[in-house]
């Protein structure tokens, strides 16, 4: 079987770029006992990959060179040499840049059957997959929210933040998002029901940035899910309640090495804040829970979400580079099929 695929080519020295990746064509091995083909419909982007792409320190190994970019897939196998798996099966994995994928079905977590008929396939990348099970954990487990509390979420049309807010208010909070443009901000208001929408656009500097969230928070805040960092940290950080948790998700302002130090770093000791960064992978154990809520409120229509399609393997480094820039309005996938 013919597959293409998309490496990486060479590490970003500042931004990436499309250059950094390179489409390549090999032939699928023949299958071996244990194992099943799969044929990828949709391929998951993802902000975690930028840091992949770089060598360092961090939580997880860099993406070495002139290899398949990871990624989440989801699918069908179309041959099989397990007895777990039959061709038809839609599957979900981490099947990486490519229309295909060898997997060893025999590994724990390595393939899992998804059901398709209630909730669309391309869901369970998003709301009902890594992204929607990110909110779920980084709510309940690190902020801990509680009805009548506020909680502010930066980036809060994408895949993450949109998940985060209608949880928060199907908790009893006060949901808040921060989002770039009028468009996004209509769409987190209107459509997944936050109580108010901050455009970062429209209120570029510290000062009026606070005014923003002193309107849409008058309360001040109880709980942040943090995507951003920088100039949109400080000013929440600044808004904190004593006692107020952060979970930090992600740092997108800073995913290109830029240093995003913090104005007043003194706000966690005098606010007495608990900041915890966390990464999804390591609860694994609330999986299940999360995402039978997650999946019951898709399949239910409770739970709303919006997708960016890129059509193509091809179309993946450009669609990659959008998310970057935040490009992309909700969970930015791929169309491979």
């Amino acid at each position: 079987m013919q597959n293409r695929q998309i490496v990486l080519a060479s590490r970003p020295s500042a931004a990436a770029s499309v250059d950094n990746f390179r489409l390549v064509q090999s032939q699928t091995p023949a299958l071996q006992s244990g194992q099943v083909l799969v044929r990828h419909h949709y391929l998951s982007l993802d902000p975690y990959m930028r840091g992949r792409m770089n060598e360092g320190k961090s939580y997880a190994a860099a993406q070495a060179l002139d290899t398949v970019m990871i990624g989440g897939t989801v699918g069908e196998v179309v041959e099989s040499r397990s007895e777990a798996f039959k061709p038809g099966d839609s599957v979900l994995g981490m099947g990486g840049w490519q229309e295909y994928s060898v997997v060893d079905a025999g590994q724990p977590g390595m393939l899992r059957k998804v059901d398709t008929s209630t909730i669309p396939a391309s869901a369970y990348l998003g709301a009902v997959g890594m992204p929607g099970v990110t909110a779920w954990v980084g709510l309940n487990h690190i902020i801990g929210a509680k009805a009548g509390e506020t909680v502010v979420v930066d980036a809060a049309s994408g895949a993450v933040g949109s998940v985060v807010g209608q949880l928060a208010k199907a908790r009893g909070c006060r949901a808040v998002g921060i989002a770039g443009g009028a468009e996004k901000c209509a769409y987190v208001r209107d459509e997944l029901g936050f109580d108010a929408c901050i455009d970062y656009k429209a209120a570029r500097d510290f000062k009026s940035l606070a005014a923003a969230l002193d309107a849409a928070a008058p309360g001040g805040v109880d709980g942040l899910f943090e995507n951003v960092g920088g100039l949109i940290l400080d000013v929440v950080l600044s808004r904190m309640n004593a006692f107020g948790r952060i979970a930090v998700c992600g740092m997108i302002s800073g995913y290109n090495g830029e240093p995003i130090p913090l104005a007043d770093p003194r706000l966690v000791l005098t606010q007495r804040l608990k900041m915890q960064g966390f990464i999804v992978s390591e609860h694994l154990a609330l999986w299940p829970q999360a995402l039978a809520e997650l999946g019951a409120g898709v399949a239910s229509g409770k739970l709303k979400y919006r997708e960016s399609v890129a059509q193509g393997l091809e179309s993946a480094p450009a669609a990659f580079i959008g998310l970057l820039a935040g490009r992309n309005f909700g969970k930015q996938i791929v169309k491979l099929v």
